[in-house]
C-alpha cells in the first residue's frame, strides 16, 4: 500500500510539471507574438495595432540608444505623443522614410531569453531590420504584462545598438 501511494505521488507530481512545461510553452510562444506584433505594426504603419501591443499605463516606458544618440520616454501618453508624427508623416515606399521598404519588412531576431513571472514576463534578444536602409542590429529587452483579458503587452521597450559594427 506504501508502495502504491509512493507511485500515485510520483505520477502526479510528473503530470504537473508536464502540464507547466506545457503551459510556459504556450506562454512563450505568446510572448514571442506580442514582440512580434509591436515591432511590425510599428515598421508596417499600423498605429492601431501597435497602440494595442502597449500596456497603456503611467509607468510605461521606452528607451533607444545608436550612432545617432541616446533618447527615452516615460509613460505611456508619452510615448504615444512622442510617435504621433512618425504614424502621420511616415510613408510606405517612400525613400526617406523609417518605414520604407519594398514589400513587407524583414527582421531577424536571435531569442536569447524569456522568463515568464505569473502575469509578468521578461525577453532578451537580438534584432537586425533588413531592407534597403542600412540598420544597425540592436539588443532588446521587452517586459511585458498579461492583462485581465490574457492578452500580453509590452511596458517596457529597451533598444541598444550592437557596437562595434562588424
Amino acid at each position: 500500500m506504501k508502495n502504491l501511494h509512493r507511485s500515485f505521488i510520483a505520477v502526479l507530481l510528473c503530470l504537473v510539471a508536464a502540464v507547466a512545461g506545457a503551459q510556459d510553452t504556450k506562454e512563450v510562444a505568446a510572448i514571442k507574438a506580442a514582440i512580434v506584433k509591436e515591432t511590425d505594426s510599428f515598421f508596417n504603419l499600423k498605429r492601431k495595432d501597435w497602440e494595442d501591443s502597449w500596456l497603456q499605463s503611467s509607468y510605461a516606458y521606452w528607451s533607444y540608444s545608436d550612432s545617432t544618440g541616446t533618447s527615452f520616454i516615460e509613460g505611456w501618453e508619452g510615448i504615444r505623443k512622442s510617435f504621433d508624427d512618425y504614424f502621420r508623416t511616415q510613408v510606405a515606399n517612400r525613400s526617406i522614410d523609417v518605414a520604407h521598404q519594398k514589400g513587407s519588412v524583414n527582421i531577424d531576431r536571435t531569442w536569447i531569453s524569456i522568463r515568464v513571472y505569473g502575469n509578468g514576463a521578461y525577453a532578451r534578444y537580438t534584432q537586425r531590420v533588413k531592407d534597403d536602409i542600412d540598420r544597425d542590429e540592436t539588443s532588446q529587452i521587452r517586459i511585458l504584462e498579461k492583462g485581465k483579458d490574457g492578452k500580453w503587452r509590452i511596458v517596457c521597450v529597451g533598444a541598444i545598438a550592437v557596437y562595434p559594427k562588424e
